[in-house]
C-alpha cells in the first residue's frame, strides 16, 4: 500500500487542537471590508472550529496531523 499524501492546500488552511478538533479561518476577511462595521471585522479576525459534518471530510485531507 502506498503512502497517503496529504493535501497541501488543506494543510496551510487546517490545524489540529490538542483534543483533537479542527481549526479553521473565517471567510469574509480578504477585500470588500470598507463597508463592514470594526465588530464584525473584529470577529472575522478569530478562528472557529471546523463543523462537525465536515470533520469526516477535512481529516481525509490532512491525515498526517494526528
Amino acid at each position: 500500500m502506498p503512502k497517503i499524501k496529504t493535501n497541501r492546500a488543506a494543510a496551510k488552511r487546517f490545524k489540529v487542537t490538542g483534543t483533537g478538533k479542527i481549526k479553521r479561518n473565517k471567510a469574509g476577511k480578504s477585500h470588500l471590508l470598507t463597508h463592514k462595521t470594526r465588530k464584525r471585522k473584529r470577529r472575522l479576525r478569530k478562528k472557529d472550529l471546523v463543523d462537525a459534518t465536515n470533520v469526516a471530510k477535512v481529516r481525509r485531507l490532512i491525515p498526517n496531523a494526528w
